[in-house]
């Protein structure tokens, strides 16, 4: 009999080149884990490794398996994991973002459905396997009676709905961590993770495409395999994408940060919050002494804990100090300074020997982007208006 599989063609091979790629990068990065028992590492792996075998679901039906093998069993092995898909996009972002983290025993919780809807299909299977004419047949009773009418539509709302959860949780931490580090550093451009922010929205636009193609199929009209097609390439894009910024991206950094406290709350508070504690005239009258002789803000790596060992004050009293006196946050304060100086070499001229990215790493920015973002924010102009209405 001449078999038309493997069958490569302009459905199959993309989704092969992509579903390759992405075992690569997860081949890479549990070889990486092995060896430095970075949490994230494994996060990812596992992220890539599911999506692949969901990838290597839709490819070998696109190369012709069910055309070839038509009493396949395959359909008991297309188990969708998609319900562990945003626990482990939600662990991972929060083994980048918190120093401190450690999987726990509780957390094996989050892959309860997981693990339950993998029992399940064996258990069908096994059910079905006994049943006289198994073997001449694609799918048994169970699959056909249970599985398919019942279990798939349940399972497929409670997946939207439970991934929903973990977008919003995810989203949250994300967040939470993005105004945490401008607490804490004065440069924070390296530590933002644009790129996760970036597969956040990727993914959420992916989620509502799924959604919105099965309301359509189930609703208005049946979608074929081939209009389906869609949703598995960019899926396999965006994993692919996440995988090598995952993997070149230097996240070691990440590892040092520490928030084992909550940093004081900047700006003046309303009249039915807690009031903060009044900072002592001649603390602030300290800091700014040692911010313009000592000048600590020329470091591009100067953080909270640095300049708190400078001033002879704990993290703490120094957040305290800066966002109560100031009312500002550590990042703000400490950038208000380098912009001070970088408008003070312009006004001596410095540009003619320097460029205007030169000045600002001078005087303590470490990108152009941090620089060009800090400037505007804190005098409603760029760099460039601003020496225009100097001159």
């Amino acid at each position: 009999m001449f078999l038309s599989f493997p069958d490569f063609n302009i459905w199959s091979t993309p989704l092969l080149i992509l579903t390759l790629q992405g075992l690569i990068f997860a081949g890479l990065l549990l070889y990486r884990y092995l060896k430095t028992r970075n949490s994230s590492d494994l996060f990812l792996f596992l992220i890539l490794i599911i999506t692949c075998y969901h990838q290597t679901c839709y490819t070998v039906g696109f190369m012709g398996w069910y055309d070839t093998y038509r009493n396949t069993k395959i359909n008991y092995a297309l188990i969708s994991l998609s319900v562990a898909i945003l626990p482990l996009i939600y662990f991972y972002v929060k083994s980048l973002t918190m120093s401190s983290f450690s999987f726990k025993k509780r957390d094996w919780l989050h892959f309860l459905p997981a693990f339950t809807v993998i029992f399940y299909r064996v258990f069908i299977y096994a059910y079905d396997a006994f049943q006289p004419g198994f073997s001449d047949t694609q799918n048994g009773y169970l699959k056909l009676s249970l599985d398919e009418p019942y279990f798939q539509p349940i399972y497929a709302v409670f997946g939207f709905l439970q991934n929903l959860l973990y977008l919003a949780f995810t989203f949250q931490l994300f967040h939470s961590y993005r105004k945490r580090i401008k607490a804490y550093f004065s440069n924070t451009y390296r530590l933002e993770l644009n790129w996760i922010l970036s597969f956040l929205v990727l993914y959420t636009t992916l989620y509502f495409y799924d959604l919105a193609q099965t309301l359509i199929a189930e609703y208005v009209v049946e979608l074929s395999y081939t209009q389906r097609w869609w949703l598995t390439l960019l899926t396999g894009l965006v994993i692919i994408y996440v995988g090598i910024k995952g993997y070149f991206t230097d996240t070691s950094q990440l590892k040092k940060l520490n928030f084992s406290f909550t940093p004081y709350p900047s700006g003046i508070p309303e009249a039915s919050d807690n009031p903060q504690k009044s900072v002592p005239p001649e603390a602030l009258e300290e800091l700014k002494r040692l911010m313009e002789t000592q000048k600590p803000y020329l470091d591009p790596e100067l953080n909270l804990e640095d300049l708190a060992k400078i001033s002879n004050m704990n993290r703490a009293q120094l957040s305290e100090t800066i966002n109560s006196g100031f009312g500002k946050n550590f990042n703000d304060f400490v950038n208000q300074y380098r912009i001070n100086a970088f408008k003070t070499m312009l006004k001596a001229n410095k540009q003619d020997k320097l460029s205007l990215l030169g000045i600002a790493f001078e005087c303590g920015f470490n990108s152009k982007a941090t620089f060009n973002r800090v400037f505007r924010k804190l005098t409603n102009q760029s760099p460039t208006e601003y020496l225009k209405v100097l001159s």
